[in-house]
């Protein structure tokens, strides 16, 4: 059978079809009733004129109204555009602009899908394995956004595979917060319980006061994350049930340090398997089963049942460079995204001819085959002569027990090249002061790498899939900011 969403979900309906599937807030739905509801979404989309190829964007919020819009959609063969449901209208606008999207779906639109009674969706030629089956925005703008174009294959591998990666079988229950407008919800946690047969605990959003009491109300035995959600629920005040609820797996990225790791095992009473992975390419790496590499990306993820699909390789520029040296990563695979939609140049900026992702990620290959993060290539920052890494002064800062989180961006100098600095969150109680922290991070860093700013701030810009948004934070000098190199500070 070809590999495309709608023929993922029929498999799972045809083995699995009284078996309780998702549950959200108050509601539940067996494999049967869902895959009813998609086909209703499916045959009133097509009377609006919806088939295969047509373009739809559609702000997708996590419901089961929205989720089966998005599962209607790919029965149909259209391409969903995947847009954030806080965009602003001008955003929104730049997106239709940009695509034409034969419909635009928001919430009202999902209501009416569902609230005319079951439908039978039309017959017909579906999707086949290389159609486009989502454009995803990689980033929020009134202009121009870079839309990763992917399909129905990459999507089916990542459902196939997550369940070999994760342990997950038909007796348990995946819970996410991510967003469905991002490709790690829909790829891994729906189509990942699909193809296990497993059930699906969809919440609305994440909560780091309510995710553990979810996980209990719901008897959720895995969920996927991302570390700063992780580090959201470490920073709670802790609680001598914090472990008491049936989890038992938590897939995250990026790894968190050996020591870090334990603390939030033994807290959280569950078991950590780290991965990385894009948009661009959702195959990319895993801890291989039954490894415990703490603090890398774990070797190139592989498909359970078609061997080795994916490759990984090491380059700086167009030269590969040996294990225990910084370069680029790049992947070769069949969930490699078609490319950026309507941009070929951009495409070719990081497909090589030859089919290779080039990642954007710097990274190290270990001797046992495994990758350790270094930085984002664009990321680096460049201090007097010397190129460091702000994921490694965050790792040292973020130590500290009165930092909950932390950026570190490289800011205008008047030496040229740029200075380092260090937005910082402070833990709930706590008031850090700038000038220890300061003395901290000297304690475990080279002195190039010290930042020279820091800025206690409330709180910092996060994207929908929960990462900093560094581009977010300032780059001019600020009134609050603590400068060392001050005269009042400066002892150099």
């Amino acid at each position: 059978m070809e590999r495309t969403i709608p023929n993922l979900l029929a498999g799972a309906v045809e083995a699995a079809a009284e078996r309780p599937w998702l549950f959200h807030e108050d509601a539940s739905f067996t494999y049967e009733q869902a895959w009813r509801r998609i086909g209703t979404v499916a045959a009133r989309l097509a009377d609006l004129g919806v088939g295969r190829g047509d373009l739809v964007l559609a702000t997708l919020r996590n419901t089961a109204g929205h989720l089966f819009t998005w599962l209607g959609l790919m029965r149909l063969g259209a391409v969903l555009v995947a847009a954030n449901p806080a965009s602003t209208e001008a955003e929104l606008a730049g997106l239709i602009g940009q695509t034409g999207p034969r419909l635009v779906i928001g919430d009202g639109e999902v209501d009416r899908l569902l609230g005319a009674g079951d439908a039978d969706p039309p017959d017909g030629t579906g999707p086949g394995p290389d159609d486009p089956a989502v454009l995803i925005p990689t980033s929020g703008t009134t202009g121009r956004s870079k839309l990763v174009t992917q399909t129905h294959r990459a999507y089916v591998m990542d459902g196939e595979g997550f369940p070999w990666w994760m342990e997950l079988t038909a007796d348990d229950r995946l819970m996410t917060s991510l967003p469905l407008f991002h490709i790690n919800a829909p790829a891994y946690s729906v189509l990942g319980s699909a193809a296990a047969r497993a059930g699906l605990v969809l919440l609305s959003r994440f909560s780091h006061r309510t995710f553990l009491d979810s996980a209990r109300r719901y008897g959720a035995t895995e969920f996927n994350a991302i570390g700063a959600m992780i580090e959201m629920l470490m920073h709670q005040p802790e609680r001598p049930d914090d472990a008491d609820s049936p989890l038992r797996l938590a897939y995250t990225g990026p790894a968190p340090p050996e020591a870090r790791q334990l603390e939030i095992e033994r807290r959280l009473g569950l078991r950590l398997v780290c991965g990385y992975a894009l948009s661009e390419s959702p195959y990319g790496t895993i801890w291989p089963r039954g490894t415990r590499p703490y603090g890398t990306l774990g070797a190139i993820r592989q498909h359970p049942t078609l061997g080795r699909v994916n490759e990984g390789r090491v380059m700086r520029g167009d030269r590969p460079v040996p294990p225990g040296e910084v370069g680029e990563l790049e992947l070769r695979n069949p969930a490699v995204m078609l490319g950026y939609w309507g941009m070929p140049d951009e495409t070719a900026t990081v497909i090589r001819p030859d089919g290779w992702l080039r990642t954007g990620d710097l990274v190290v290959e270990n001797p046992d085959g495994t990758y350790t993060f270094v930085g984002r290539e664009k990321e680096i920052i460049r201090r007097r002569g010397e190129n460091l890494s702000p994921a490694e002064v965050e790792e040292a800062l973020a130590a500290h027990p009165a930092v909950a989180e932390v950026a570190v961006v490289g800011v205008p100098s008047d030496l040229t090249e740029e200075e380092v600095k260090a937005f910082v969150v402070p833990a709930p109680g706590a008031a850090p002061d700038p000038p220890a922290l300061h003395a901290w991070a000297a304690d475990r860093l080279t002195r190039y790498k010290v930042p020279r700013y820091i800025e206690l701030v409330p709180e910092l810009p996060h994207t929908p899939t929960g990462r900093v948004a560094k581009h977010q934070l300032p780059k001019e000098r600020t009134p609050t900011e603590w400068d060392k190199e001050s005269p009042a500070m400066s002892d150099e």
